[in-house]
Parts: C-alpha cells; structure tokens; sequence
C-alpha cells in the first residue's frame, strides 16, 4: 500500500512538472519527465510598465502605489532616472594645479576620478580628467569648477531620460533568470543523451543572453548613480603680436621706387581698362563698317558740280616801257 501511494506522488510531481513547463515545442521525452520547454523566454519578457501600473518598474524607477482604504487619494509621480553628463573647458595659466583643485572639490562632495589624461604640447599643456559626482551635487560641482579654475571658455550639458530603458531590462534579466531555472531542473530530470544534449543546448543559449542583460544592466545603474562631468584645463590662447613695418626715410631711391610702383599701378590699371572695352570695342567697329557699307550701297552719291566757265588766258609778255624811260635810261 505504502508503494502505491509513493508512485501516485511521483506520477503527481511529474504531472505537475510537465504543467509548469507549458505546452510549446520543445525536447520530447519518452520516459515522461517533461514535454515542452518552458515558455516563459527572456526575448518575451513582459511589457515595461506605464506610470500609474502596479508593480516595480526596475531599479530607480519604481511604480506608484495606488490610495488606501478607498479614500480617493491621488498616486504619486513615478520618479524619473536620467543619465547626467557635461563637458566643461577652462582656460588657466597652471594646468596642473587647475587640476588638482578640481580633484579636491569633487572629493570634498564624494566623488572620484574616473579617467585622466595630460599631454604637452608647443601651444601649451592640455589636462581632460573625467569625474564621477553625486547627481544631487552636480550642479553645484559644475559650477564650482567653472567659476573657480580659471576663465570658462565651453561649457555642454546633456540629461537622458532612461526610466523606461532601465525597467525594461530589469524585467528581462527576472525573466532570464526564471527561465534558466526552469532549463536546469529540466535537465536534472532528463533520462537520455539527446534530452541532455538539447537542454545543455539552450541553457547555454539562456546564460549567454542573461550575462548580458546583466552586463547592460550593470552599466545603466553606473550611469545613473552618478553624474559624469569632463573637465579640460588648457592654458589661454596665446595672440601673435604683429609688428608694424619701420616707414623708410625719403630718399631718391625710395621716390624713384614710389614712382616705380605708381606707374607700374597704373599700367595695370589702364591695360584691365583696355581689356574691359576691348571687346565692345570690336563689336562697335564690326557695327559701324556694317552702316558704311550699306549706306554706300543704297544712298546715291553726290551731284556732279557744274563746269566753270573759261577764263580767258592772262598775256605774260611784259608790258612796253615808254620811250622817254628808255632815253632816260640810256642817257
């Protein structure tokens, strides 16, 4: 009687486990350990929860919980987690100790140095140190640094909402986790090699895609725990100073260079002038040797002029000398 009853409570745990399982596709078993694989998978883990649900929405952000006793009382706003970050450039003279005075005030409000980097160069030295600070001091901090290293040259911020995000991978890594619980008591119940083999199989599937949930799930809790802000001190920008050219004194060679040069300006000057009406100039030609022509040929010419009357012919004989002139000149 006492063997009956123990196999009755074995085929009830068994029937129970196979319950539990679900009844999707999965390794099938003919000693009756199990049917299916479970159902309950990380990739359909259950919806991130609105504001107003119950539940807990993961870390930081946690559902608001509904009035007691039916007195009509509101819920409370479902606080927000945000990623803070900025990156501020400070002009000093001593880089180095312009950074060790920022190491000091973000130690003084419990934070630490998350990275640092100096570097030489011929304009002058370059320190980038980035600081890890309370959310509730970052501010403040920021406006320490800006205030108290030396003249602020650039200054961003940035916020990033992540509360949705941060409640959605919560919620898979608890799927994850429950789903690879249910694998391994699978396969401490399977009987054959193949069963092994296919749960071994998605266990491992299982544990590669909860690392890194957890993985991802570690890095948001980072970003949010604390505000990140990048600081680079450099030294101030140095302005060349130009030197203004000493004027020569005059001289006959600094006039003959001035003339020089005049004339040089204005035969530059006269030949982009010439170049400039070059062209219509030609254009103006071709046009008016166009009108000549025409007129000659269409227009008549001018009256032919009347002939002059003769005149008559002037004698160029001398004329006769006197006879008492000739006497006179002879006597």
């Amino acid at each position: 009687m006492r063997r009956i009853r123990y196999g009755v409570a074995c085929i009830a745990a068994t029937a129970f486990l196979i319950s539990g399982c679900g009844s999707g596709d999965g390794v099938s078993t003919s000693a009756g350990v199990y049917a299916t694989a479970p159902a309950d998978l990380p990739e359909k883990a259950a919806p991130v929860p609105a504001v107003g649900d119950a539940g807990t929405g993961g870390t930081g952000a946690s559902a608001p919980a509904a009035g007691q006793g039916g007195s009509g009382q509101g819920v409370s706003a479902e606080p927000r987690t945000v990623i803070r970050t900025a990156q501020l450039t400070v002009h000093a003279k001593d880089v180095a100790g312009a950074a060790d005075k920022a190491r000091q005030i973000v130690a003084g409000v419990g934070g630490h140095v998350s990275e640092e980097k100096t570097t030489s160069e011929p304009g002058g030295d370059i320190a980038v140190v980035t600081f890890k600070v309370p959310p509730e001091r970052y501010t403040d901090v920021l406006a320490q640094l800006g205030r108290d290293l030396g003249k602020r040259a650039a200054q961003h911020q940035s916020e990033e909402d992540v509360t949705e995000e941060v409640a959605d991978v919560d919620s898979r890594v608890k799927s994850a986790e429950a789903s690879l619980a249910q694998f391994r008591l699978l396969l401490s119940k399977a009987t054959k090699i193949s069963e092994i083999m296919a749960v071994e199989q998605e266990i491992s599937s299982r544990e590669a895609d909860l690392e890194s949930l957890q993985a991802r799930q570690r890095s948001l809790a980072g970003q949010t725990a604390m505000a990140t802000i990048t600081l680079t001190v450099t030294t101030p920008p140095r302005v060349p100073k130009t030197a203004m050219p000493a004027e020569p004194d005059p001289s006959f060679l600094s006039g003959l260079k001035t003339g020089w040069d005049a004339l040089a300006s204005s035969t530059t000057v006269a030949l982009a002038v010439l170049g400039a009406l070059l062209p219509w100039l030609v254009v103006g030609a071709v046009i008016w040797v166009a009108v000549v022509a025409v007129r000659r040929r269409f227009l008549p010419g001018p009256a032919a002029a009347a002939p002059r009357p003769e005149t008559p012919a002037v004698s160029q004989e001398p004329a006769p000398v006197p006879r008492e002139a000739q006497d006179a000149e002879s006597s």
